[in-house]
């Protein structure tokens, strides 16, 4: 009998499970983290949605757990690592929602382009004004979406029916993958100057952290109108707060925000301001959706070993995984990398296994190259099931080959991607048993420990210009870890990777561009 703990009430949707002789089901609802830390230990399987923590010391009580399933997508609210250390399966429940948060998405549209919220809230207060409820029509304006992801998509598709020009800026999209849908893509800058409504559909990481800032919003059209049911964090709601308040942005709709509940209501209590609290989600048929793939990942795991949705662990069984494990960790991170430094949207990307990893399965290597890649591009959440799906769902074609001789490695993973503006290979070896590394930088030999924070840099091979650089990160208290410089020639194209213990500002990456004889420069994180 494999017991399940449940830390919500609503079980519609999971009677796949509830109804298995194989299963015994309890409720907690809510429990404080000291009632969680006693429950837990007795118990095989974990359910949860976002409102309960599991924190490593949840974990370490958990003295029977095998697997945590999370009813919807995020899964900030598990400590990943340390349920992967301790051999815990954590699952969640991709894709449950996209239906919901588009419409939420258009919902917020019109509210904000008819004034519905505000009209309503006068008119309850017996107030009839229709003069200053002068709404807008959707039909002829141009929507810009930064992201066009799974969620994008489906917005894109119905303001289409409404009449809307669709333009979208997603750096790792193809063109003719957006043409197909409608859209046409465009560069951020020409999103900015052209939409008369921007909608956010990307993902939070550090390069859309405050991507609508104050100088962004400067380059929007005066009266444009913002949407954002993607991540609370891409706008800086001060930001957002000074230009409502000056004119130059006619309104926003906000569902999501930088710290949930809000700690500043300041774009909150803005006069043009639709807000919702983190509801794009929320719909019965979203969670009826989610509950019953739920209950199904989890008879499946429990009855044949099957593991889905998993979010740290491949999709296979736990004893293979633990022998790949280093270089499924490998590839992560060549995917990670690699997503980081290349622009242009995405057409193809080849794979090869050399030496002795060339013997083995290798599909779990190739679906943690993808989900490496794919996090560090799209708007949703990337795991060990859906990555080959979204690269395929983009039209990005995926060779691998294998190859008994890596020449003077015993095992080495390259992945060489294409996209519409550049092309670059990077391979990766294990020394030792677990101690990965990046060796090779297209044709040139490298010795790259890849995590923490690193730049990035192409540059001219002369004198002068890495101790520039070194010059500004210590002006700046960011300290170098570790240097990596390689070349063909002298004299010619060379690339250095520093490795430093503090994240790069944008300022400084900025900086560092202006330099003389660099031609390219990107922050990394691993």
């Amino acid at each position: 009998m494999n017991k399940i703990l449940m830390t919500y009430n609503s079980t519609e949707g999971l009677e796949k499970l509830l109804s298995n002789p194989d299963f015994k089901v309890e409720i907690h609802a809510k429990p404080t983290p000291e009632q969680f830390k006693e429950l837990i230990a007795d118990y095989d399987g974990l359910l949860i949605r976002s409102e309960v923590k599991v924190t490593a010391d949840i974990i370490a009580a958990a003295k029977k757990l095998k697997f945590i399933g999370r009813a919807g997508t995020g899964v900030d609210n598990v400590d990943i690592p340390a349920a992967t250390q301790k051999g815990i399966v954590v699952a969640n429940v991709p894709g449950g929602n996209t239906i919901s948060a588009a419409e939420h998405t258009i919902g917020l549209m019109l509210s904000m382009a008819r004034n519905i919220p505000m009209a309503c809230s006068s008119l309850k207060t017996k107030e009839w004004k229709r003069e200053k409820f002068m709404g807008t029509e959707l039909q002829g304006k141009t929507l810009g979406l930064i992201g066009f992801g799974r969620i994008g998509k489906e917005v894109a598709h119905r303001m289409i029916a409404f009449g809307m020009n669709v333009i979208a800026y997603d750096p790792f999209t193809s063109t003719e993958f957006a043409k197909a849908s409608g859209v046409e893509l465009k560069s951020l800058d020409e999103v900015y100057a052209a939409s008369d409504y921007i909608s956010i559909h990307s993902p939070l990481n550090d390069s859309t952290r405050n991507l609508i800032n104050a100088d962004t919003l400067k380059k929007m059209k005066k009266g444009v109108r913002i949407v954002n049911c993607a991540r609370g964090g891409i706008i800086d709601e001060k930001a957002l707060a000074d230009a409502i308040n000056s004119g130059h942005v006619k309104a926003a709709a906000i569902d999501v925000f930088a710290k949930e509940p809000p700690v500043d209501w300041t774009v909150i209590e803005s006069a043009n301001t639709v807000v919702t609290p983190h509801l794009a989600a929320s719909t019965e048929e979203a969670q009826v959706k989610i509950a019953q793939e739920l209950s199904e990942v989890v008879v499946e795991y429990f009855s044949k070993g099957i593991i889905r949705n998993a979010v740290n662990v491949p999709t296979l069984d736990w004893e293979t995984y633990k022998q790949l494990e280093p270089y499924i960790a490998l590839a992560e991170k060549i995917g990670t990398l690699q997503g980081q430094l290349i622009s242009g949207g995405l057409t193809e990307i080849a794979l090869e296994y050399a030496g002795s990893i060339s013997s083995v399965n290798t599909n779990p290597l190739t679906v943690a190259y993808l989900k490496g890649l794919l996090s560090t591009i799209l708007d949703v959440k990337v795991n060990f099931v859906n990555a080959p799906a979204l690269a395929k769902e983009r039209g990005i074609k995926i060779k691998e080959t294998k190859n008994q001789q890596a020449e003077d490695f015993t095992a080495l993973i390259s992945a060489g991607i294409k996209t519409e503006k550049e092309q670059l290979v990077i391979s990766g070896t294990l020394f030792g048993h677990k101690n990965a590394r990046i060796v090779r930088l297209n044709t040139l030999t490298v010795d790259i420990v890849p995590s923490g924070s690193m730049l990035y840099l192409t540059n001219i091979d002369r004198p002068g210009i890495i101790g520039q650089v070194a010059t500004l990160l210590g002006k700046n208290n960011v300290n170098i870890a570790g240097m990596q410089v390689g070349r063909n020639e002298q004299g010619g194209e060379a690339v250095t990777i520093i490795n430093i213990d503090t994240a790069a500002t944008q300022d400084i990456v900025h900086q560092i561009s202006n330099f003389s004889g660099v031609t390219k420069v990107k922050y990394v994180a691993l």
